[in-house]
């Protein structure tokens, strides 16, 4: 019997330090009408805790989504977990999750993609329910960005904070609800213009590598930028053709919080009304894979059953996609 995975419940968790443009102004040069008016970022939340790492924030948004879901951890056949900031290299993100959380009877894996890490997790716990063995599969977006970011670096420092959001997926047996179409891209050749250089296999950790600052996020802004808005723009524009959808059939745009700049673009191209586009950027700026069901969970009041709803994404990688899913509940 043909099934579909839907949303069954949204939760997020961020730290409590709030970091605003003006403390970031006294580390760098810059100021809150310089970060605003490129950016749309007016703060962003930073774990400041040095025995805290990714898998506690998300372990933090897993047990209010349990909660709210009123499901024992116990049930949890499945944990994702999309992040580029893993608490190490092994064990796996999800591992150290599934402990902390009590899901004693699941499977996990990590799975990176930048910042459309949380799409390509989505789409591919969605493929799990599908095949009609498991039935909660939790898909948690979790980076600790502050971990990589460099707060001498004013390009990047004014974009990324921390946090993290998690949806439950399960059947839904009348196939009208649910994950309905996905288009997920990659393009190797733009890994130079967005990466964390050092602390790989090609260049593992050194002196030289410490010195030179190369376990921190390196980006060429510029070229991202123009990437990011035509990209993010194609993929949402594609897979609302694919599947008969104009402007006004789309409830929700759901865009990754990069740029203000490039989630105008995009619901431009797609002719959404700026009141149908789901931002909290200014709030938590670039959380990487967490920003998608941070948005999700911080909108949760305005969504209605059968709502139509496009998420969309870009990252480092490069890598970009749209999901086209139909709200559940």
């Amino acid at each position: 019997m043909l099934t579909n995975a839907k949303i069954s419940g949204v939760a997020g968790w961020v730290p409590e330090y709030v970091l605003t443009n003006n403390e970031l102004s006294k580390m760098v040069d810059t100021s809150d009408e310089w970060i605003t008016t490129r950016t749309g970022i007016k703060e962003r939340r930073i774990l400041k805790d040095d025995n805290k790492a990714t898998s506690d924030m998300a372990a933090s948004a897993i047990n209010i989504l349990l909660e709210k879901t009123n499901t024992s951890p116990l049930e949890v056949d499945l944990i994702i977990c999309a992040t580029v900031t893993p608490d190490m290299l092994f064990p796996s993100t999800a591992c150290l999750i599934a402990d902390k959380v009590g899901a004693n009877n699941a499977f996990g894996f990590d799975l990176s993609a930048a910042c459309s890490a949380f799409l390509f997790a989505l789409d591919t716990g969605s493929k799990y329910i599908c095949s009609g063995k498991y039935k909660k599969v939790i898909v948690v977006g979790a980076d600790k960005m502050s971990s990589i970011v460099d707060y001498s670096d004013r390009q990047t420092c004014v974009i990324f904070g921390d946090g993290a959001g998690a949806v439950m997926l399960e059947p839904d047996d009348s196939t009208e609800n649910g994950v309905i179409d996905s288009i997920l891209k990659v393009d190797g050749a733009g890994g130079k213009f967005l990466k964390m250089i050092a602390g790989g296999s090609l260049n593992p950790a050194t002196k030289e590598t410490i010195k030179n600052r190369h376990h921190y996020i390196y980006q060429d802004g510029k070229t991202v930028f123009k990437f990011a808005v035509t990209k993010m723009a194609d993929v949402s524009e594609e897979i609302m053709k694919r599947n008969n959808l104009k402007g006004s059939d789309v409830d929700w745009l759901v865009p990754h919080q990069a740029n203000l700049r490039i989630i105008d673009a995009t619901a431009k191209r797609m002719n959404v009304s700026p009141n149908k586009v789901m931002i909290n950027i200014q709030n938590y700026g670039n959380t990487t894979a967490a920003t998608i069901p941070l948005c999700l969970s911080d909108w949760e009041s305005k969504l209605s059953f059968g709502d139509n709803i496009i998420l969309a994404a870009f990252g480092g990688g490069f890598t970009w996609g749209a999901i086209y899913l139909k709200w559940a509940y």
